[in-house]
């Protein structure tokens, strides 16, 4: 029996690939343990006793980035969480580690080199974060999800994503959807969204200019945040919603999407062949443009920049696509051979191939 040690958390684009990739583990070997590493502070306290998987804890160690008291206290504290790391490996008789980045990740990978354990690294991420920049330096393998990705020996594996994402057939799904929203399958159907807490640029954009998209014959699938009070018109062809639970049909309706760039969304829209309209965050190190940059450069995909997203640029650039069947024939070809449903299937074949070795 295998048992694998998966380190990981802080925020979901470290946990829902893990959890990912956990799943398909233990699909493929129902004998095998698979463990999960965290912190106490993470998201991943909450999701992964949810799903089903023991979860070891470790200390929440950030590296320092400027000297003050905390980095002081630096090594000692980071010599404890690899040692809890150590605890675990052998307690448990762990035979791989796989990190995806994140605070319980860095010190899993100082752990297994100690411990002569394989390790295997993804990176969700265009830009990686610390954590993986010097885990890949050891590692047995190491997977990212963009081409282009800066990570020393990084193969392109794509991203693990959500069962009901792989598993989607969009077409034999869209007239369900359809009802589920309230609209027309018949017509098309542009989706709105910026993730669970919504995006307020985006919000006040098509707030400004929904009467232009419907009056291009399209309709519209807005879901602003559970924190927005946009008030919704009440019109046919425009359903608006603060949350969605099934982002499957939202996807199974959708015809183009104008979204932000985080490296699940990309990977999920990438997956499915869906043309976008992306609009990156522009708070942060520029990792959502960098994330939408594969799509862009095949052409699936367009960029507008934060700042110029609009309602005016929504009548200028985005409805006048929406009216232009042979740019959106093209931005469909292109959508269909970008992205991948077998993330977790490549990252468990690195894993496989660690192993081995």
């Amino acid at each position: 029996m295998t048992t694998y040690l998966l380190a990981g958390g802080g925020t979901a684009g470290h946990v829902n690939p893990l959890l990912a990739v956990a799943d398909g583990l233990r699909a493929r070997d129902p004998e095998a343990e698979v463990l999960v590493l965290g912190t106490r502070e993470g998201l991943e306290a909450r999701l992964v006793p949810a799903r089903g998987y023991e979860l070891l804890i470790v200390d929440k160690v950030p590296f320092p980035r400027r000297p003050n008291k905390a980095a002081v206290g630096f090594p000692v504290r980071w010599r404890r969480a690899v040692g809890q790391v150590r605890g675990h490996i052998r307690a448990h008789g762990v035979d791989v580690v796989i990190g995806f980045g994140g605070y319980a990740a860095a010190p899993a990978y100082t752990a297994a080199r100690r411990e002569h354990v394989p390790f295997v690294v993804h990176e969700a991420n265009a830009r990686p974060g610390l954590a993986n920049v010097l885990g890949a330096r050891r590692a047995d393998a190491v997977g990212v999800a963009f081409e282009g990705t800066p990570l020393r020996g990084g193969e392109v594996v794509g991203m693990p994503l959500r069962r009901e994402i792989v598993t989607l057939d969009r077409d034999a799904q869209r007239a369900h959807a359809a009802a589920t929203f309230g609209l027309d399958p018949a017509k098309p159907v542009l989706l709105v969204f910026g993730g669970s807490l919504g995006a307020q640029r985006l919000n006040e954009a098509i707030a400004a200019s929904w009467r232009d998209v419907l009056d291009a014959g399209w309709q519209l699938l807005h879901i602003t945040g559970e924190r927005s009070e946009l008030a919704d018109p009440n019109v046919p062809g425009y359903a608006l919603r603060r949350y969605v639970d099934r982002m499957d049909l939202a996807f199974a309706v959708a015809d183009v999407v104008v979204s932000r760039s985080g490296a699940a969304t990309v990977s999920e829209i990438s997956a499915l062949g869906i043309p976008a309209i992306y609009v990156p965050y522009a708070v942060g190190n520029g990792e959502q443009r960098l994330n939408a940059a594969a799509a862009i450069a095949s052409g699936a995909a367009i960029l507008i920049d934060d700042a110029a997203f609009d309602g005016d640029r929504v009548r200028a650039d985005v409805v006048p696509l929406l009216q232009d069947d042979a740019r959106l024939d093209a931005l469909r070809a292109a959508a269909s051979t970008t992205g991948t449903r077998h993330g977790t299937e490549n990252v468990i074949a690195l894993i496989d191939r660690a192993l081995a070795r």
